[in-house]
């Protein structure tokens, strides 16, 4: 039945309290046989009647039912009551309002801890990303000055024997080595060629054995200023048993034997 029809439709009555699921079993039927033959007004008005009992679980706002809906709903209660253990079941087809909304709110809740588990996740993932960040910058600084601390006490110790590694190329800076038998090797210089393409300096411990080969150790480029800095921890011989300090030019990544001619050559002779 439409809304035009001037005579009231009866079912319209029972609308809110079907949404509600106040109706008994007879009453249900009867509404949805009546809804099933396409009345629209019907229909209209029980989506506004399934939206308002929607938000009651959100908002749930005071409102004061009709006189028909309050009588359906005292007698959907006392039958309830009535039929007890027995018809338990039957009575209970149909949840009542309110638990609608206490469900509807538990779910708000637990959508809500999800949200909030999530945000804290990200946080917490931001969090430790940072720290391995500082725990790494820290390693790094670490062995900075782990080094720097190495080669100050290389350079300052008595102990330590200071080699000189004049060129033996013309306009050519000298180097100097500092070698401490406990600590390792220092040499330094400045305003030294950057080797050309793909070529490198490496150093070379040549043993004082008669007909020893050479030693190859650490292989480094000089800075586009010219600074040349090197610091070897762990040389590849003993200073008793080595004779000279040599550096040629090689390949990128350093050779097992020299290929070109020693350019700097010092005797670790005495101090």
């Amino acid at each position: 039945m439409s809304s035009s029809d001037t005579t009231r439709d009866p079912f319209l009555e029972l609308i809110e309290a079907y949404a509600l699921g106040a109706l008994d079993a007879d009453e249900r039927a009867s509404v949805e046989a009546h809804l099933a033959v396409g009345c629209s007004e019907c229909a209209q008005a029980l989506d506004q009647a399934c939206w308002l009992v929607s938000q009651l679980a959100y908002l749930a706002p005071e409102a004061q039912p009709s006189d028909t809906l309050r009588g359906r709903l005292l007698k959907t209660v006392h039958a309830e009551a009535a039929a007890n253990s027995a018809d338990e079941r039957s009575s209970q087809q149909h949840i009542p309002f309110w638990m609608w909304g206490a469900v509807a709110a538990v779910v708000l809740f637990a959508l809500y801890n999800f949200r909030e588990a999530q945000s804290l996740d990200e946080a917490r993932r931001q969090i430790q990303a940072a720290l391995d960040e500082q725990v790494e910058l820290q390693k790094k600084s670490a062995q900075e000055l782990a080094l720097a601390r190495r080669e100050a006490l290389i350079l300052a110790d008595p102990k330590s024997i200071k080699i000189a590694m004049p060129a033996g190329k013309t306009g050519l800076p000298e180097l100097h080595a500092t070698w401490h038998a406990a600590f390792g090797i220092v040499i330094s210089g400045e305003k030294l060629p950057v080797p050309t393409g793909n070529r490198t300096l490496q150093l070379w411990l040549i043993p004082k054995t008669a007909g020893a080969k050479p030693i190859p150790s650490v292989n480094i480029r000089p800075e586009s200023d010219g600074k040349f800095h090197l610091l070897i921890q762990e040389p590849p011989d003993k200073q008793s048993d080595t004779k000279l300090l040599a550096i040629t030019e090689e390949p990128d990544g350093g050779s097992q034997q020299p290929t070109t001619t020693p350019i700097w050559v010092g005797s670790v002779g005495g101090k």
